[in-house]
Parts: structure tokens; C-alpha cells; sequence
């Protein structure tokens, strides 16, 4: 079925495998045994997965105050951020009765067999993280009550939308490093094609845009401390004149970028001033400690069990992104010359 289209009902399963809508009710709740038979329960399976049919049992269940189960699906867990989302989601979850299922999706997925398409009907809603978006298909999150974390709000498969406001963590970077006096930025990015990626690259551009002088170079790499060693030694081996602020995605790429700069013989931060993204305990054991912006992990996850709990409810979420907070630590200082 189309997304966006009328939610399936028995009656369509029922008429696209050709059979009752008692026999439905009897397939899909388990009951079938002895009165339908093996060929019949199998067509009404088929039907129903082919149309994305799963019984509304969210409200149901709500009234009779059942236990609950909701899906958290994040990349796969290359950090303490998601584990953090985690914690917060599943505290609220067990405050109102639920249980939370943590499937972490690793690049790759594809085709990969659906370890919940059994347990599909016990599940109420799914609550995904903008980089796994991919493994929804897999385990037709659409078909099922939805909140998006870190994901466009005019582009999230109609889905609510709880996010962090990283636009004005990146402004307080930015801001932070031209206050200090910086001229020359060197952006490491991310190399996934995320949203929340793309704010950081867009309001980046923006604010050094604002300041005239300003020069900006990007360079990509995958989220691990190796990959963005290789793209920061490169970058900054082949720039000239060498930056002297480098602007990284998150704390991992911060932290490669650290290596580079030292196996290049430069000092940090007086040769180079550098950022992360996240506030990850990594970002306390690089010498210098990092500057990077504090997102409040725990939270994000209790606002979007919170957002998914008023989806299920009938009601719509509260507006408002998180607030996050730019951590000053030893990585930046002034330039150590005024730039040319």
C-alpha cells in the first residue's frame, strides 16, 4: 500500500487472500490452529505483509494499561550517544508500562532477514534515528506509529519529529571561533547523507559567510577516528594557507583530527584551534580536552518516547527543539598570527 494512503484494514486482507474476516482475526491472532487450514493461515500472512496491515492494538492497549513494546532504532552502537537516547527512552517507557526493543542498524543492512517480522503486531510504535531511516523498510516502521529523531521536519515519512537544536550549536561554534579571531576554516564532515549533517554544513557556511574575510574548505570522512586521521592529514597537508580552525561533525572525527595535526607537527591549539560535536566522555581524555557542543543524550530519548507516548495517545507532541550547549575547553584559543 502506498505511503500516505488509507491504513489497510482485516477487511482488505480478508479480500485480498480471499477468505473471511473471522479467518483474518483467527490467522493474525494465533488462534488458527484446528479451524483454518496451514494454506489458508499462510495467503492471509502474505496479504497482510503485503499491504502493511497490523492490527491497532496502541490504543487498545493504552485503556487496558497491557504492557507495551516500542522499537528504538539507531545506527549501529560506534558510540555512548545512542546508548544515552536509550537510557532516556526506556525510563520513560517503563514510567508508563512499556518495554523498549533497541535494534541497531548497521550500514549493510539491506535485504537482511526482519529478526521482529514475528513480533510485528505486538509492536506499538517505532522510534528511529534519521541515520538508520534505511532499516524502516525493512521493518515497515511507516506501517506503524512514528517519531523521527534528528530528521526534517517537512520530510519524515509524516512522522512526529523531536530534534536537537544543532543549527545553534554549530552558530555557537562558529561564533565562538571567530570571536577568537579565526579566518581560515577547515569543515570535516561526516560522510553520511543525513539531515543532521547537512544542518551542521549549511548553518556553518552560513554564519563564516556573515564575516567578511572569511575562508571555508570542507573535506569528508566516515565516522571513525581512522578515517578522519587520513582526511585530516590530507586536507591539511595540501591547504594553503593552512587553516587554523578545524570544524568537526562530532567527537570521533575531532579526535582523528587531533592525531593528524600532531603527526603534521602542529600544536594544538595554538597552530590549530579545533571543535566536536557531541560532549562525549572521548572529548575529555584528548590533551588538549575538546570544545565541543554538550547534546543532553538522555533527554532526546525521553522527549521522543515522550513524543511517541502523545502519538499513541491521539495528541500532538510539543514543538520546540532541544537546547544544547557549546563546552569551551583547551582545543581553541586565539591563532597564533593574525591571518593573512
Amino acid at each position: 500500500m502506498a505511503r500516505g494512503s488509507t491504513r489497510p484494514t482485516s477487511r482488505d486482507v480478508a479480500e485480498a487472500a480471499g477468505v473471511s474476516q473471522a479467518a483474518v482475526s483467527l490467522v493474525l491472532g494465533e488462534k488458527w490452529r484446528g479451524r483454518v487450514s496451514e494454506a489458508t493461515a499462510q495467503r492471509v500472512r502474505e496479504a497482510a505483509q503485503e499491504l502493511g496491515y497490523r492490527p491497532n492494538l496502541a490504543a487498545r492497549n493504552l485503556r487496558l494499561g497491557r504492557t507495551r513494546t516500542v522499537l528504538l532504532v539507531v545506527p549501529a552502537l560506534t558510540t555512548e550517544f545512542f546508548a544515552g537516547v536509550y537510557t532516556g527512552a526506556a525510563r520513560v517507557a517503563a514510567d508508563h508500562g512499556f518495554g523498549v526493543v533497541l535494534y541497531p542498524s548497521p550500514e549493510g543492512i539491506g535485504p537482511a532477514r526482519n529478526p521482529f517480522g514475528s513480533a510485528a503486531a505486538a509492536l506499538d510504535g517505532v522510534i528511529a534515528s534519521s541515520m538508520a531511516a534505511d532499516a524502516l523498510t525493512a521493518i515497515r516502521g511507516d506501517q506503524l506509529p512514528l517519531v523521527m529523531l534528528d530528521s526534517d521536519p517537512e520530510g519524515s515519512l509524516g512522522a512526529a519529529t523531536v530534534n536537537l537544536d544543532i543549527k545553534d550549536g554549530v552558530r555557537q561554534v562558529a561564533e565562538h571561533l571567530l570571536a577568537l579571531g579565526h579566518r581560515r576554516f577547515l569543515h570535516l564532515a561526516a560522510d553520511i547523507p543525513s539531515w543532521t549533517f547537512e544542518v551542521r554544513a549549511r548553518e556553518l557556511a552560513t554564519r563564516l559567510a556573515e564575516v567578511s574575510g572569511t575562508e571555508l574548505r570542507t573535506t569528508r570522512a566516515p565516522i571513525s577516528i581512522e578515517g578522519a586521521l587520513a582526511a585530516a592529514e590530507a586536507a591539511l597537508s595540501a591547504a594553503t594557507p593552512r587553516p587554523t580552525a578545524l570544524v568537526c561533525d562530532d567527537d570521533k572525527l575531532a579526535a582523528g583530527a587531533c592525531k593528524a595535526a600532531r603527526r603534521l607537527g602542529l600544536h594544538i591549539p595554538d597552530d590549530l584551534s579545533i571543535t566536536g560535536l557531541d560532549d562525549l566522555a572521548l572529548s575529555r581524555a584528548i590533551d588538549p580536552e575538546l570544545t565541543t557542543v554538550r547534546l543532553d543524550a538522555e533527554l532526546f530519548g525521553e522527549r521522543g518516547m515522550k513524543a511517541l507516548l502523545a502519538v499513541l495517545e491521539g495528541r500532538t507532541p510539543p514543538p520546540g527543539d532541544i537546547p544544547v550547549e557549546l563546552v569551551v575547553r583547551g582545543s581553541t584559543a586565539p591563532p597564533r598570527a593574525a591571518p593573512s
